[in-house]
């Protein structure tokens, strides 16, 4: 398959040059929180394989949406395992499109990144699961339109909690878990980097998917409408997907207010390279992981002074 799509122009150009190694064991204290973004998700996947090539491997990893997709292969300690999923198979219709439409009822076919592409390029569970990291996923409870932290070795099932937090809605099905249903978690959360504080991390790393100085303009009626009309059953879940432009600006304000304060410590991308939620261009999509890949390096002499190790 990958030959085939190659020959169509359909991977990225620069495939075979994208790292494929493993992170060491060494587990650092802290909290690291991932935005989301669908595939602007390509940049945190680049910051990601920076910091695991540091050495810097995290001992609680939070995401929300793709942020929870490149947080599994962090935990995994995979570097470069994201890429290679997102930059050879966008363009495969089992990943991203038909089938994935017509086999899960759902725009991203969740079975293929969990089981196809595991024959492949194959999944570290047993590193994955490993106790001594914590993994968090954050989604949406429909019913609620609350925000649940969703994490591994509680729930009952760490991967649908995953595809629960990146199964974007109208173009996805709700998940079930246990007697509850969840959307993507950037409904209600897209940046969690409160749970971590709340939870008493003294150092917390915020990789964002788009620039500082970003902020989302206002909701407008006829998209609040258009989202009420697909899920009237659950107004909650539609107030808060209102609100969401909104509370994504006060979360990006106070991360930059404590990043100043020295509270935590945020990478973002250091210039804007405008990528829809399924973008297509497959070279744009490259060129957003090496921004990533490089901010991630450049800010590794900083994070580790933040951290304070040599």
């Amino acid at each position: 398959m990958g030959g085939v799509l190659l020959n169509n122009n359909k991977v990225y150009s620069g495939l075979v040059y994208l790292p494929k190694r493993r992170a060491s064991e060494k587990i650092i204290d802290g909290c690291l929180v991932l935005e989301g973004g669908a595939f602007r998700g390509l940049y945190t996947a680049g910051v990601l394989d920076a910091l695991m090539e540091a050495g810097l491997n995290f001992q609680t990893t939070i995401g929300t949406s793709a942020g929870a997709m490149n947080g599994m292969n962090y935990v995994s300690g995979q570097i470069g395992r994201s890429a290679r999923l997102n930059l050879e198979y966008r363009h495969d219709p089992r990943y991203v499109g038909s089938k994935a439409l017509l086999q899960e009822g759902g725009v991203v076919g969740f079975n293929f990144a969990f089981t196809d592409f595991n024959e492949e390029d194959p999944f570290d569970e047993e590193r994955f699961i490993d106790p001594s990291r914590r993994f968090v996923a954050v989604a949406t409870n429909i019913e609620t339109g609350q925000a649940e932290f969703l994490e591994k070795g509680e729930v009952e099932d760490i991967y649908k909690a995953v595809q629960a937090s990146a199964s974007m809605p109208v173009f996805s099905r709700a998940v079930q878990i246990g007697e509850h249903s969840y959307l993507d978690g950037g409904c209600a959360n897209k940046i969690p980097f409160q749970w971590a504080i709340d939870q008493g991390f003294e150092h917390v790393v915020v990789i964002k998917t788009n620039p500082d100085f970003f902020r989302k303009p206002p909701m407008s009626d006829k998209e609040k409408k258009a989202f009420h009309t697909v899920f009237y059953n659950h107004p909650e879940f539609c107030e808060s997907y209102a609100r969401s432009n909104e509370a994504y600006n006060e979360q990006c304000d106070e991360i930059a207010r404590l990043h100043r304060r020295k509270r935590l410590f945020s990478i973002a991308p250091s210039e804007h390279i405008e990528v829809s939620r399924l973008e297509k261009d497959i070279e744009k999509l490259g060129k957003l992981y090496y921004l990533g890949y490089h901010d991630g390096r450049k800010a590794i002499p900083a994070l580790k002074e933040y951290l304070g190790i040599e």
